[in-house]
C-alpha cells in the first residue's frame, strides 16, 4: 500500500491506494479516501505512542487486502506529531535494517525503464552528466521493485521536494536526456549556453514520446491528452531557470592559473551603461532593460564567444567580464 496525493483547486486529496501483480507488470487500485487531513486518524494513547484509527482497518479488512503490520504506520507516518516522529525515529531506523529483502532474486526478472533510472539516479547524486548510469549498481533503482506505475510516480512527486528551485529545470533536462540533442561539448553541463529555443522545442517533442510508451506506462491506460504525471515536468521546466553554472567559472579559473604573469587591472572607474552596451554588442537602452537573469544570459553567451582559448582576443575578454561585473552590480 501507498499514498497518493492529487491536487484539485489548490488543496491537495489523500488517498490509500495499492500495487498489486498482474502478469509482468503491477497494477494500482484505490482503496480509502483520507480527505485532505489524514492527520485526524492518528490516535495518541499517551507516552510517545500513536495508533492508526481503527475505521481504516475495518474498510481495509472489507476490502480483503492483506498488509504488514506496520504499513499503515508508514502511509501516516508524515502526518504523526513531529515530537512523536522524533522520539521514535531511531527505532524505525533500526527496524528498516533489521528486515530482509528480496530484491536480489526479484531483480533477475524485473526490468527499470530509463526515465526511472536517470530520476533517481539525478535525485541520489545530483549529477547532470549520467554518461556512467550504465555502470551503476541496480541496487540504487530498488525502490521501484514491485510498483505499480502509479505508485512510482507517487514516489518521484514526493522525491522531487527535495528538489533546491535552481535544480529544477536542470533535472528535467536531465531526465529527459535532453543533451543527447546536442554536439556542444558543454551540453551535459551548461544546458543554459544552448539555443532555448531549440531546447524547448525538443522537450516538447520528447515529452509527447513519453506520452505515448506503453512500456513506461504499463498499467496505465493511455490517453489522448497528456497525461497530468507528465504535465508536472511542463510546470516545473518553463516556471524555472536554470541555476548558476560553474563551468565559465572553470574555464576562466583554469586559464587565469595557466598564466602566472596574469592580474585583473586596478578598477578606478566603472563602466558606464554606454560603455558597457559597447562590449555587449547591444544599445545602451537595451541593456539598461535587461534583467539580471539575462544579463547573465548575454554575458554567458557573449564569454563562449570571446574566450581567448577559442581563439578570442586576452583584452576583449577581460573588458566583457570587467563590464560583466560592474552592469551586474548596479542592477542590484
Amino acid at each position: 500500500m501507498y499514498l497518493a496525493r492529487r491536487q484539485v483547486q489548490g488543496k491537495t486529496y489523500y488517498a490509500i491506494r495499492e500495487s498489486y501483480p498482474a502478469g509482468k507488470i503491477f497494477r494500482s487500485r484505490h482503496l480509502i479516501d483520507l480527505g485532505t487531513d489524514p492527520a485526524a486518524y492518528v490516535q495518541y494513547p499517551g507516552g510517545n505512542a500513536f495508533y492508526i484509527h481503527e475505521s481504516i482497518e475495518d474498510r481495509l479488512r472489507a476490502l480483503d487486502v492483506v498488509y504488514e503490520a506496520d504499513e499503515l504506520d508508514e502511509i501516516f507516518w508524515p502526518f504523526v506529531r513531529p515530537d512523536i516522529r522524533k522520539a521514535q525515529a531511531y527505532f524505525r531506523r533500526r527496524g528498516r535494517a533489521a528486515r530482509g529483502t528480496a530484491f536480489d532474486d526479484a531483480l533477475a526478472g524485473d526490468v527499470f525503464h530509463l526515465f526511472d533510472r536517470r530520476r533517481v539516479h539525478y535525485l541520489r547524486f545530483g549529477q547532470m552528466d549520467q554518461g556512467r548510469i550504465g555502470r551503476v549498481s541496480p541496487r540504487l533503482f530498488k525502490i521501484l521493485l514491485g510498483k505499480s506505475r502509479d505508485e512510482i510516480e507517487q514516489y518521484f512527486i514526493q522525491a522531487e521536494q527535495l528538489l533546491k528551485p535552481h535544480e529544477v529545470k536542470s533535472y528535467v533536462f536531465v531526465i529527459f536526456d535532453l543533451q543527447r540533442h546536442f554536439s556542444e561539448h558543454f551540453a551535459k553541463t551548461m544546458p543554459q549556453g544552448l539555443d532555448q529555443g531549440i531546447v524547448d522545442t525538443l522537450f516538447l517533442q520528447d515529452v509527447c514520446r513519453m506520452n505515448r510508451d506503453r512500456r513506461f506506462w504499463g498499467d496505465i491506460t493511455p490517453e489522448n491528452r497528456l497525461h497530468p504525471y507528465l504535465v508536472r515536468y511542463l510546470i516545473m521546466f518553463f516556471d524555472n531557470d536554470y541555476g548558476r553554472s560553474s563551468y565559465l567559472d572553470d574555464i576562466l579559473q583554469a586559464w587565469i592559473n595557466s598564466r602566472r604573469d596574469f592580474h585583473f587591472p586596478e578598477r578606478r572607474v566603472r563602466v558606464s551603461f554606454k560603455e558597457a552596451g559597447t562590449v555587449f554588442g547591444i544599445s545602451e537602452e537595451a541593456l539598461r532593460r535587461l534583467s539580471r537573469k539575462e544579463l547573465s544570459r548575454l554575458f554567458r553567451q557573449k564569454a563562449q564567444e570571446m574566450h581567448p582559448d577559442k581563439g578570442g582576443d586576452h583584452d576583449a575578454f577581460i573588458r566583457l567580464a570587467t563590464a560583466y561585473q560592474d552592469i551586474k552590480e548596479h542592477k542590484k
